[in-house]
């Protein structure tokens, strides 16, 4: 019992730098966010320094996540995911709802107003428009697509996606890396 409680306080550090570097933040911009000090924060992630919820609870704060994710405790039974919403520049949200990036990855788009920006990449892209409407700019295309209305092409296509107006858009996107190809849902009846 003691081992495995050693064995989580020692994790936390790795786990700290590993959520600060997934948001691309220096040490120095989660010390002045926090309050907290450089010296502490450095500490704390090499493991030098064991964690305490005066520091653990303005870094959940500041992290946006609960503090059992920074703490990695043990599962409690509760079967319910704990997604990890990134922001995407200044125009919206994804959520990742995978976690195995040489499969198929599947992510929930939150959308605002933003500029087109073609772009080309290796994959198959699969979109599901949630809520809102969706312009996709495919090729030559110009596409508009509402609520329950997908796309599938091949993302080597120069394309661009966002919201059609000046509101945001909410979808579902799936990405083979490899090309693989998603089958759309089927209808039942």
């Amino acid at each position: 019992m003691a081992d495995d409680l050693d064995g989580i306080i020692d994790a936390i550090g790795p786990r700290l730098r590993g959520i600060r570097r997934s948001r691309g933040w220096t040490l120095a911009e989660v010390a002045e966010r926090s309050g907290l000090s450089l010296s502490l924060l450095s500490r704390l992630e090499t493991g030098r320094r064991r964690a305490t919820l005066d520091a653990l609870l303005p870094l959940a704060r500041v992290y946006s996540v609960a503090l059992d994710r920074l703490v990695g405790a043990p599962a409690t039974g509760d079967p319910r995911a704990h997604l990890q919403p990134h922001r995407i520049g200044g125009s919206g949200v994804i959520v990742p709802l995978t976690r195995r990036p040489s499969r198929v990855q599947i992510f929930k788009h939150v959308l605002g107003p933003r500029k087109p920006l073609m772009k080309t990449h290796e994959g198959h892209a699969w979109l599901y428009v949630l809520a809102g409407d969706l312009r996709l700019l495919l090729g030559d295309d110009d596409i508009r697509l509402g609520p329950g209305e997908s796309a599938e092409f091949d993302a080597a296509t120069p394309h661009w996606f966002g919201p059609a107006d000046d509101l945001a858009v909410e979808i579902l996107h799936f990405f083979g890396p490899h090309g693989d190809r998603i089958a759309p849902p089927v209808a039942v009846s």
